[in-house]
């Protein structure tokens, strides 16, 4: 199998930064290339390396990037918060896409990956764009925190509490907050067994290492919303879009159905697909089926 890495340069305001990126295939090998978009915002694309698995079943190239601010890319630490939007991570794409001389490819962004694919899919229209999917991807905000503090509400009284009381004073850092997290998402958003696997772990370290990306897009935690993010919603445009797009999430995913419904009801070409034992990370806790799902979508 062929794999390689690089950068390319992405200038932002007369300063340039870096985008890493891993490629498994090659890109000369015939067939359009799928682009593969992590979460967080603040993930990198270590978490997702399962999904290259779909090289194999599809006999394409697969495209894996660390966002600007994350992973290997340029972190950067020294801008406001007004600097980090959806559209300079658009931008991002679209150049990514143009450095590497992409011409027909498809995308798949899981969660937050998902929100910037059908962004840059209703706004930037972009040529070469075939097929979509969206794994684990709220069609707002909104609904993304209504569905996550709707599956804290299950979790006994005195621990809602302590986690609403950090919330409330502000001590999110605290310890006792950050093991509640854990305790949430160890249920909601990937159920395998400790020791996670290490290209989870990869991307959770450098999440800690440098939260900036997350914390100022997004906020304290995946239930807690108080970053630009918070109000993001894109259920009026769903219906201008021109691709054919796959929804999937998982029945215990902190990406329930409610999050995902109107993409369904308003997106024009659109199918879903359910993943009976997962919760946010199916390519993970159900691989194979996963795979197959996914390829039989963009290989029709």
């Amino acid at each position: 199998m062929v794999h390689s890495t690089g950068s390319v340069d992405f200038t932002v305001n007369n300063e340039t930064y870096q985008t890493w990126y891993r490629i498994i295939g090659d890109l000369n090998s015939g067939g359009h290339p799928l682009i593969i978009l992590h979460g967080g915002s603040g993930m990198t694309h270590d978490y997702l390396l399962p999904n290259a698995d779909l090289h194999t079943s599809l006999d394409v190239p697969i495209i894996f990037y660390d966002q600007v601010g994350n992973g290997k890319s340029t972190h950067i630490l020294d801008k406001p918060k007004e600097f980090w939007t959806v559209k300079l991570f658009m931008d991002e794409l679209d150049n990514f896409l143009a450095k590497l001389g992409v011409g027909e490819f498809d995308l798949l962004g899981h969660s937050w990956g998902g929100v910037l694919a059908i962004n840059f899919a209703i706004e930037r229209e972009p040529k070469g764009l075939k097929k979509i999917v969206l794994v684990g991807t709220p069609a707002s905000m909104e609904l993304w925190v209504k569905s996550a503090r709707g599956l804290l509400e299950n979790f006994p009284k005195d621990f809602v509490d302590m986690m609403k009381r950090h919330e409330e004073e502000g001590t999110t850092g605290d310890k006792e907050y950050q093991d509640g997290m854990w305790e949430f998402y160890g249920k909601h958003v990937i159920t395998l067994p400790q020791p996670l696997p290490k290209e989870i772990n990869v991307s959770v370290e450098a999440l800690e290492k440098n939260g900036t990306v997350y914390e100022t897009m997004w906020g304290p935690s995946e239930f807690f919303a108080t970053g630009i993010l918070k109000h993001w919603n894109i259920i009026d445009q769903l219906e201008k879009t021109k691709y054919p797009v796959m929804i999937t999430n998982g029945v215990h995913d902190e990406c329930q159905d409610l999050c995902v419904l109107p993409l369904f009801e308003k997106i024009p070409k659109v199918k879903w697909y359910q993943f009976a034992n997962s919760t946010h990370m199916p390519f993970w806790e159900e691989r194979e089926r996963y795979i197959s799902v996914v390829s039989g979508f963009l290989a029709k």
